[in-house]
């Protein structure tokens, strides 16, 4: 049994997010983020003053997955050139909350092919975009997914969060 879990957040954001976006952060002590999602972030997140995300963004520990890490830092940010499947592994037999992935879907869809993900948190909004990039690839194994919780809001967005089953 792990005592760190890892919770995938994902989707787009409706019009009443931040009391989902409360319950999902207040718990989680680090956040794992590919480069990608990094490199869009760090002009916007460290002099950004819309809460609740920017205080715990750039006040959490970040994890980077990256084969060349910037020259500059966003504070508290650890660039990770190794496994991502591993470190995570390691990370989640270690101490302290729960581990948070936002974003960084291509990051995500590697732990939760390798079973290293006990959560998702999904958000669906009443909007089909009709592309972009997708959560669970064509290739991908099947995961039994046990439903947690389900919030609607008045806009028509759910909040659902599905529990990993082995």
């Amino acid at each position: 049994m792990f005592s760190r879990r890892l919770s995938i957040s994902a989707g787009a954001v409706g019009r009443h997010p931040r009391k989902n976006l409360r319950t999902v952060i207040e718990r989680q002590a680090t956040v794992l983020l590919g480069r990608r999602t990094y490199d869009y972030w760090v002009d916007y997140w460290p002099t950004s003053d819309l809460e609740p995300f920017a205080r715990f963004i750039n006040g959490t520990d970040k994890h980077v997955f990256t084969a060349h890490p910037p020259s500059d830092a966003w504070p508290n940010t650890t660039f990770v050139t190794t496994s991502a499947v591993d470190h995570v592994a390691e990370m989640k037999q270690g101490d302290g909350g729960d581990i948070g992935i936002h974003g960084s879907i291509s990051l995500a869809g590697s732990l939760l092919r390798a079973g290293l993900v006990d959560e998702l948190r999904l958000v669906v909004a009443p909007v089909l975009a009709g592309r972009g990039r997708r959560l669970f690839d064509d290739d991908a194994p099947m995961h039994r997914l046990e439903l947690g919780e389900v919030e609607r809001t008045s806009a028509g967005s759910l909040f659902l969060t599905y529990r990993c089953r082995e």
